[in-house]
């Protein structure tokens, strides 16, 4: 257990305390697994968790090779759109391994810019949620 005093010290304490509250309600079934997402200061990642078997049913990051060189159009964002890419490749392969719905977990981070760009990227790939 992490102190209280120390929770406010550091910005990757203050997520994962959000984190935990957010998990605290979200729960991937296997007809519903969880999209998480994870976000650096360089690139995204998203995972397809079942937590009831504790499996992950897909993964992708933008470091994957499909991803590798991706380069948007010229005036856009480049991480925004490197994430909405990211998305739409996980919910093709996600949608492979016969996943349709989700329950989104924005793992602290506010569903804002890089994170929401992945979520309607997994939407615009087929995933529902």
């Amino acid at each position: 257990m992490i102190k209280p005093s120390k929770l406010r010290k550091s910005r990757k304490l203050q997520r994962r305390r959000r984190h935990a509250r957010i998990r605290k309600k979200v729960h991937g079934t296997r007809g519903r697994p969880r999209l998480v997402v994870f976000r650096s200061l360089r690139h995204i990642e998203g995972q397809v968790i079942d937590d009831d078997a504790h499996r992950t049913l897909a993964g992708l990051s933008t470091l994957a090779p499909e991803l590798r060189g991706f380069e948007p159009e010229e005036g856009t964002r480049r991480k925004v759109e490197a994430a909405r890419a990211a998305g739409k490749l996980l919910a093709e392969r996600a949608k492979d391994r016969g996943v349709t719905t989700v329950v989104f977990d924005r793992g602290g981070f506010k569903y804002h810019g890089r994170v929401k760009a992945f979520a309607e990227g997994a939407r615009e790939g087929g995933l529902a949620f």
